[in-house]
């Protein structure tokens, strides 16, 4: 069977810019949509409570101090209290300023689409989706991609931290990169950006996700809220019972998706990976969403009927 999906033949398939490469100008235009499911915000309020702009206690360690009455005793410092006879309580920083940290895998499997755009495009979409949310809500956004040559989108706010993440999205998004090390060293990445309380999103096509341990996913749950988008094509998810031709490398093969055992392989390399992976990531503190390639690009926000949600 054809593995290299990338290059099957797809009859009245939009050419140019037209569901195949992102545009800058696509990406800007869904600040509209992302934004749009928040209350407006209030700019003059003459009465009435305002909206503290912290974010709760943090779970940052600032430094710890005695114990007084009325602390909470769960935040004692047991390791100062032992050292020093009294008991301490430690401090955290406040949460101004949310991390919202966007992985974009760039497997090769995710350049391909038979509906409305390819994979890639749908996922620079749902991360455009991503940046302007979290800049609306006040966080940080940045981003990154397995790469061992390129440094990550740095951590900044407003208008101008989105763009920066939206014009890496296009290039990413663009063909598939050079150099790609993969979705592992993405995340090797991201746990060392990541802060306690940051908010990761993953954009990644299922199989990209078979080779990373589980206990990585809890790990990473364990300190941000964690929701990984798997892309999806309705090729893939829901193949037609017929002959269909592709293309792998120079070669061309078709293939009898009428036939049952050829459904069943084809259904080991698509829908098996990815009902794994809604199956065992929930598990992990991981909400997982489905996003196919014919769905609107802010679909991913709400719930699925699928018990995929943590």
């Amino acid at each position: 069977m054809a593995e290299d999906l990338s290059t099957v033949e797809q009859p009245g398939r939009p050419v140019g810019d037209d569901g195949v490469v992102p545009t800058l100008a696509e990406l800007v235009a869904l600040r509209a949509t992302a934004q749009g499911r928040r209350p407006r915000r209030v700019r003059h309020v003459s009465a009435g409570q305002s909206p503290s702009p912290l974010r709760g206690r943090g779970m940052e360690y600032a430094e710890s101090r005695e114990y007084t009455a009325g602390d909470d005793a769960r935040h004692i410092d047991w390791r100062l209290t032992a050292r020093t006879g009294r008991a301490h309580t430690k401090l955290f920083q406040a949460e101004r300023e949310r991390l919202s940290l966007v992985v974009a895998d760039t497997a090769p499997a995710l350049y391909f689409g038979t509906r409305t755009r390819f994979k890639s495009v749908q996922a620079a979409r749902a991360g455009a989706v991503a940046a302007w949310r979290a800049v609306g809500e006040g966080d940080r956004v940045a981003a990154l991609r397995g790469s061992l040559r390129e440094p990550p989108v740095p951590p900044a706010g407003g208008a101008r931290g989105a763009l920066r993440v939206l014009d890496a999205l296009v290039r990413w998004y663009a063909r598939p990169p050079d150099e790609d090390a993969g979705l592992t060293v993405a995340l090797d990445h991201a746990a060392r950006v990541l802060r306690p309380g940051a908010r990761l999103l993953v954009l990644a096509d299922a199989g990209s996700l078979q080779d990373i341990p589980r206990s990585r996913w809890t790990g990473l749950a364990l300190h941000a809220d964690v929701t990984v988008v798997l892309l999806t094509d309705p090729l893939e998810t829901a193949p037609p019972h017929a002959r269909l031709a592709f293309e792998a490398g120079r070669q061309r093969v078709e293939l009898d998706l009428a036939a049952a055992a050829q459904r069943q392989r084809w259904h080991e390399r698509f829908v098996a990976p990815l009902d794994a992976m809604l199956a065992e990531l929930p598990g992990r503190g991981v909400r997982v969403r489905t996003l196919a390639s014919d769905m609107a690009s802010d679909a991913w926000l709400q719930p699925q009927p699928t018990g995929a949600d943590s």
